[in-house]
């Protein structure tokens, strides 16, 4: 045999090699993958990892997690803030953590029957919620000018506190605590009146100042916890301007001041930022007039907030995965996001405060509708909602109350308007329970 048959031989040989080595790990790995798939354990492993259920996101999670090894640990600081701690794996003494982590989001404002309203947080207590979160609303009270509380809008006129009174004697009578957020000036505020955006700031941020410590005052000793502000680092909350933390660290600390001032046992609740990821806000496209809230809390921070807010508050949402989801990267937006917020503030010498979830849950918008939010169906998110709560409280020493997103509304224009926003809903407008409301029921009445 001359050289170059034998050279051919040889090459024939070595490929015939690699092939049967392909094929053979091709067979191992796909038998161990079929293997997996078959594994009612190892499946759900993968998601209590990834916060996903079909099995090739699970595959496309794991890597991601793998990934999130190459990049610098989070400082999450969950121990060693006391000296009692060292031998103990999980030991914090940050205030306003150790209470009841169920809340939701009401509308009560918008219920015209009094009857409604009381059903509705007669519901909520019964789903086993301790806390609701309502808006104030600056403009539905504060209508016609500064000082100016009677509601002249309709005849008979009447006092625009009414409502509201009423939904704090609700409150109260069903034994719920109560988050005031704090928001959505009137026209009045601003010389360009609701053309520069109807949630855009006042001109004036005494204007904004006033209302609060008057709100406050009103209501001492009957509500202690007030969000002042949200959504700050995105449009359309802080109307058409160019998103500003710094400006928004203005508004933030004159509210701060004369809520203190009216009541000195209130705690603060800094705007719930949204979880983006713009970089810059990009002014030409309204909805990219946005900045990412880990920029934007630095930024506050860098400017002074820290003395003006007692109470992180951040948006949940699951979006495109489960509650279980542990990836973290700066760029992707999931449940486990805050722990980026909690490292931001323990390098920031805050790791003495909590963060608060103002808004949490998955969105079931039918097809057709926009999917922006994601898309799970309702058997999903009737698991997904009780188990963020579970991990809630076994995970994230550090987070207080949960705020679910959202009870109901009085009416169906959402949905007529095919918003997604209506898909994330526990009762109807008529008051039907969902099946997340009846999840909730079970998990949180034991």
């Amino acid at each position: 045999m001359n050289s170059r048959n034998k050279k051919r031989e040889l090459m024939w040989q070595s490929a015939l090699k690699q092939t049967i080595i392909l094929w053979a790990s091709l067979l191992i790995f796909g038998g161990l993958a079929f293997l997996i798939m078959l594994s009612p354990f190892a499946r759900n492993w993968l998601w209590q990892q990834t916060g996903e259920e079909a099995f090739l996101s699970q595959v496309k999670g794991i890597s991601d997690i793998a990934s999130d090894w190459m990049r610098p640990r989070l400082d999450l600081a969950t121990s060693n803030l006391q000296e009692d701690c060292k031998n103990r794996p999980v030991c914090l003494d940050i205030p306003h953590t150790d209470l009841s982590p169920y809340s939701v989001n009401v509308f009560l404002d918008q219920e015209a029957e009094p009857a409604k309203r009381e059903l509705a947080v007669q519901m909520a207590s019964e789903a086993g919620f301790d806390w609701l979160r309502q808006e104030f609303v600056w403009e539905d009270i504060e209508i016609h000018g500064r000082g100016d509380f009677e509601d002249r809008r309709h005849e008979p006129y009447r006092s625009a506190w009414e409502k509201y009174d009423h939904i704090v004697d609700l409150a109260e009578m069903y034994e719920m605590e109560m988050i005031v957020r704090i928001s959505n000036p009137p026209a009045w505020t601003r010389i360009m009146t609701d053309t520069i955006g109807s949630y855009a700031p006042p001109d004036d941020f005494l204007d904004y100042a006033n209302f609060v410590g008057t709100v406050v005052d009103r209501y001492k000793g009957r509500i202690k916890y007030y969000q002042l502000w949200n959504e700050p680092n995105i449009y359309p909350e802080w109307g058409n301007y160019p998103i500003d933390p710094e400006n928004y660290t203005n508004l933030l600390k004159d509210g701060a001041i004369a809520a203190r001032a009216a009541d000195p046992n209130v705690v603060i609740i800094a705007g719930a930022m949204a979880a983006t990821i713009n970089l810059q806000p990009y002014m030409q496209e309204a909805e990219s007039n946005s900045l990412s809230d880990l920029l934007f809390l630095q930024r506050m921070y860098d400017a002074g907030a820290a003395d003006y807010f007692d109470i992180v508050a951040v948006q949940g949402y699951g979006l495109y995965s489960g509650p279980t989801d542990a990836r973290m990267h700066p760029r992707v937006i999931n449940i486990s996001r805050h722990k980026f917020i909690r490292d931001l503030m323990v390098q920031n010498g805050d790791a003495d405060k909590p963060i608060w979830i103002a808004e949490m849950n998955w969105n079931v918008a039918p097809e057709g509708i926009d999917g922006r939010y994601g898309r799970v169906t309702l058997e999903q998110q009737a698991r997904y909602l009780p188990e963020s709560y579970k991990r809630l409280e076994q995970d994230w020493p550090w987070v207080g109350v949960a705020s679910t997103w959202y009870l109901k509304r009085a009416t169906d224009a959402w949905e007529q308007e095919q918003k997604p926003e209506a898909y994330f809903r526990l009762l109807k407008p008529d008051f039907t329970p969902l099946p997340v409301y009846e999840s909730m029921q079970e998990y949180a009445n034991p």
